[in-house]
């Protein structure tokens, strides 16, 4: 019986690593419930990042801002709310505010954005982009700085930090501004980052965009930066950005979105990239993700944008795609369902 339940877990680990090694996420999209679809009236809904509770239930954090103000006042409106739900596609019902405005002595007083969710231990971990402004677009793009909240429960209450967790560097890649941040626990128990900054160059917009890592020993921080240029491509000024990091199986692995379709070959589309060590990344085999297409049980759907990609890692497998839609004038959240191979009947 032993040797029976040996040779299962053996077979079981092997299975894993090969598909692991061949990951294609595209063919593991399954049609999606319309119970998946998270929007909320008066608001835009955007950046969807879920994550289990002790308690069972499944909490969706994400921005919001008024619809009135449309789809770009991300930038100047936006605030990190918390939705709840009994099934991991939902459907979500919205609970509160984690993140709203404050003073503004603060780096992130008036927007919250780019909410990314994680426990590790017995905390909960929440990465975020803020700033502050004026009023006016520019001016509040670029003071977009990276930050963490830390609560013990994913009702809260969060605790914010005064300072950027990651701040820009002078003369650096993240001169301008840093955001998208993207968060893993290596093997050895430190924490890696993948983010996105703008560097120094003509104003507004600044020079490329691009993204790079840094690591700390603790999901709070202190993060130090690595050289390393991440998901670049020949001379294209922006070429990906909203990265979603993991580690399965001797891999880092990662989803962004690929601005223009320069490594998918697909058009605006969400690729895969790998990693050894998670500073090196190279685009994976089966590199597409997927298009701007979502497969509702009802019928697929081409969407003006599908970004933000986030994953619900289960014991470590990924289950659900996470993913932001722009549609004509809604915004909103969805839950796509992923059915790895080894579930396959």
């Amino acid at each position: 019986m032993k040797l029976t339940r040996l040779l299962t877990i053996i077979l079981l680990s092997c299975c894993l690593q090969s598909w692991a090694q061949e990951m294609n996420l595209s063919r593991w999209i399954q049609p999606v419930p319309a119970t998946a679809k998270f929007s909320l009236d008066g608001f835009m809904v955007w950046c969807g990042s879920m994550v289990k509770g002790d308690d069972g239930k499944y909490y969706l954090f994400y921005s919001r801002w008024p619809k009135k103000s449309g789809h770009l006042a991300w930038v100047t409106e936006s605030e990190v709310a918390l939705a709840v739900s009994d099934q991991p596609t939902g459907p979500y019902k919205h609970v509160k505010v984690v993140l709203p405005k404050r003073d503004k002595k603060y780096w992130d007083a008036d927007v919250t954005h780019n909410p990314t969710v994680y426990k590790f231990g017995k905390k909960y971990y929440l990465y975020y982009m803020g700033n502050y402004g004026n009023g006016e677009w520019w001016n509040h793009r670029n003071h977009q700085r990276i930050g963490v909240a830390i609560a013990s429960s994913p009702l809260g209450p969060w605790r914010r930090k005064d300072k950027p967790l990651i701040d820009t560097t002078y003369m650096g890649f993240d001169h301008l501004i840093t955001n998208n941040p993207a968060v893993t626990q290596r093997p050895d128990g430190k924490y890696l980052m993948i983010y996105k900054g703008v560097s120094d160059g003509k104003m507004p917009f600044g020079g490329i965009v691009q993204h790079g890592a840094a690591l700390a020993d603790n999901p709070e921080g202190p993060f130090k930066k690595f050289p390393n240029r991440i998901f670049v491509k020949d001379t294209v000024k922006f070429a990906a950005e909203d990265p979603f990091i993991w580690y399965q199986q001797g891999k880092y692995w990662a989803i962004v979105k690929d601005m223009n379709g320069v490594f998918t070959n697909a058009g605006t589309s969400l690729a895969l990239f790998e990693s050894k060590d998670g500073l090196d990344w190279k685009p994976s085999k089966n590199i597409l993700v997927s298009t701007c297409q979502i497969p509702w049980a009802t019928g697929t759907k081409k969407v003006t944008k599908l970004e933000r990609p986030q994953l619900w890692l289960d014991k470590g497998i990924p289950r659900v795609l996470f993913c932001a839609v722009y549609d004509g004038d809604e915004n909103y959240n969805v839950s796509i369902p992923l059915n790895p191979p080894l579930e396959k009947k």
